[in-house]
C-alpha cells in the first residue's frame, strides 16, 4: 500500500490528537476524475469497510487505511509532509503515476 514519511507520520498524529478522536484512521483514496484520470483524496475515517487494507506507522498509533482499488493503484508510494515558505501540505510520490497534472493531485 502507502508508506509514510517520519514527518507525515507525525503530523498526522498531530492531526488525530487535534480532533479529539483517537480511533481515527487516515483514509488515503484513488477516485477517478481530475485532469489526468484519477485524483488522490484524503480524509479521517472513523468507520472502516471489511476488505479495507490497514497499516499501521509510528509506535502503532497512526492507521492508515484505503479501499482494495486505491491500495493496489498506491502500490509503492509514498505520503510525506512539506512545509516552507511556498506552503504545507501533504504529497504524495507514486511510481506508479506515468502522469501527473500540474496541480500534483491527479495523475494516470
Amino acid at each position: 500500500m502507502i508508506a509514510l514519511t517520519d514527518v507525515a507520520t507525525e503530523k498526522v498524529r498531530e492531526l488525530i490528537e487535534a480532533e479529539g478522536e483517537i480511533d481515527m484512521a487516515l483514509r488515503v483514496a484513488v477516485r477517478p476524475g481530475g485532469c489526468s484520470g484519477y485524483s488522490y483524496e484524503m480524509f479521517f475515517d472513523s468507520e472502516t469497510e471489511a476488505d479495507d487494507m490497514s497499516q499501521f506507522f509510528g509506535d502503532g498509533d497512526v492507521r492508515v487505511v484505503s479501499d482494495p482499488m486505491s491500495a493496489q493503484l498506491l502500490e509503492g508510494a509514498t505520503l510525506d509532509f512539506k512545509d516552507g515558505l511556498m506552503g504545507s501540505g501533504f504529497a504524495i510520490d507514486n511510481p506508479n503515476a506515468q502522469r501527473t497534472c500540474g496541480c500534483g493531485s491527479s495523475f494516470s
